[in-house]
């Protein structure tokens, strides 16, 4: 009996390991957003991702896709319920509008599924708080996803406002994140179509690269939203974007910091830079391990940041792990911060529409 039971345990530990070790089961939610050809390459290049199952409306879309990253045309789902409940993914990728998050979400949460969705988590507030609501009834996670979570240099600058003395306190932040204009980049029509659309998106260069500001500088403050936010708007060509912003200014009011977002699709040239200044010196972050350090009145020098360790070098790595039970949720993907980048974007649309600065603890509080 002893060695029978042996057997069982040793056959139950290496049906887990051999669970650990397989591909992790994603299911697509929309091939709208740009961002969505970066998951297929990485399904087709490595092979720790299988796609199971791909939701999208437009055939024509999928097809096209589907020749460019080889996916099998039997991937392809118009109902999204019996998708997931055919092909049982572990995680969900929502590469719809912003708008479609909750849509996907109350579809995935009561079947237990993790979804991934791009940033921001939402175009408003009262998304947001449906979303969260869902995830904790049904004991799942939301996570969201920003290009600047897998920066070492973003993350060395957090930590050196924290362990290193020499940089703290934060007195200003300032963020600059963008490009020259998704027309102009060259986005897909499908991405254009609803990036462009102010329900859509909630916004246009407000909510797209505003978001980045917010999530970082909510993090630098260990989650602490502003006092106050006001913002302003406008769109520099009108004659390419006339039904949504393409250049914003939020400014973030602390009681002992200010940050200072300004997000555009008018910038020369792509860019994700933060700027930290301290009372004993700055560090700006730039793209992926792009350090400089800056003592008052000197040269800046250059930093070298710890690399990311895996797996929160990049977000398949991260989603799969976490999936798994191999890792904590990462604070910049997680719901209670996203929860507050939605409600600083809610606010600062708030503002730029009445020309008034909001108070938050008067807009979502809870």
């Amino acid at each position: 009996m002893v060695r029978f039971i042996a057997v069982i345990v040793a056959l139950l530990v290496s049906n887990a390991l051999a669970q650990q070790d397989r591909p992790l089961r994603i299911a697509v939610i929309g091939l709208v957003h740009g961002h969505v050809e970066g998951l297929l390459w990485n399904a087709r290049e490595r092979d720790d991702l299988e796609i199971v199952g791909v939701w999208e409306p437009n055939r024509d879309l999928f097809d096209r896709l589907a020749e460019k990253y080889d996916l099998d045309p039997s991937l392809h789902h118009n109902d999204l319920e019996r998708m997931l409940d055919r092909v049982r993914p572990e995680a969900a990728s929502v590469m719809t509008s912003t708008l479609g998050h909750l849509a996907a979400v109350e579809a995935c949460a009561p079947r237990k599924i993790t979804t991934l969705v791009e940033k921001p988590l939402a175009t408003t507030l009262a998304d947001a708080d449906a979303m969260i609501a869902l995830a904790e009834l049904h004991g799942v996670h939301v996570l969201t996803n920003y290009e600047t979570s897998w920066y070492a240099s973003v993350h060395e600058a957090h930590r050196l406002t924290r362990d290193d003395a020499h940089f703290a306190p934060i007195r200003r932040v300032v963020f600059r994140h963008g490009h020259p204009g998704p027309i102009e980049i060259g986005c897909s029509s499908e991405f254009l179509h609803w990036l462009t659309d102010p329900v859509e998106n909630g916004a246009g260069a407000l909510f797209d690269f505003g978001c980045y500001g917010a999530a970082i500088m909510t993090w630098l403050a260990d989650g602490r939203v502003p006092d106050t936010v006001s913002a302003t708007t406008r769109t520099l060509k009108p004659e390419m974007y006339p039904r949504v912003d393409d250049d914003a200014t939020i400014t973030l009011g602390y009681p002992d910091r200010v940050g200072v977002v300004q997000a555009s699709w008018a910038w020369t040239h792509d860019v994700k830079e933060t700027d930290v200044f301290t009372e004993a010196g700055s560090l700006h972050a730039g793209r992926w391990n792009d350090l400089t350090i800056r003592d008052p009145d000197t040269e800046p020098y250059e930093g070298t940041p710890l690399p990311r360790p895996q797996p929160f070098d990049n977000e398949w790595s991260y989603l799969r792990a976490f999936v798994r039970g191999e890792c904590e949720v990462d604070p910049l993907s997680s719901m209670e911060l996203n929860r507050a980048v939605v409600r600083i974007l809610d606010a600062a649309r708030r503002a730029a529409l009445t020309g008034q600065t909001i108070r938050l603890s008067e807009f979502g509080a809870r």
